[in-house]
């Protein structure tokens, strides 16, 4: 029994890797595009919440004025009513 030789040509099997290489390397490339996207957005993102972040404060601080005033006319309208102010 013979031993078989295997011929192999390593130009080809260097072509198939230069092409693959390139594949990759475009794919690389596609990839840092969508990242650098991405980063935008994320930024974009990140204004949009700190401007409804201080909507929410401002929004909050409303609110807390507005029922500081009720609470205060209502106190003023209970002591009216049992007289503790006196008439002039």
């Amino acid at each position: 029994m013979t031993n078989p030789t295997i011929q192999v040509d390593i130009a080809e099997i260097l072509k198939d890797l230069q092409s693959g290489q390139k594949e990759i390397l475009k794919e690389i490339s596609d990839i840092k595009v969508s990242l650098e996207t991405v980063k935008g957005d994320i930024k974009a993102l990140d204004t949009k919440v700190e401007q409804l972040d201080k909507r929410v404060a401002n929004q909050e601080f409303l609110n807390r004025g507005v029922f500081i005033g009720l609470l205060l006319a209502l106190l003023g309208g209970v002591v009216n009513f049992f007289g503790w102010i006196p008439k002039s």
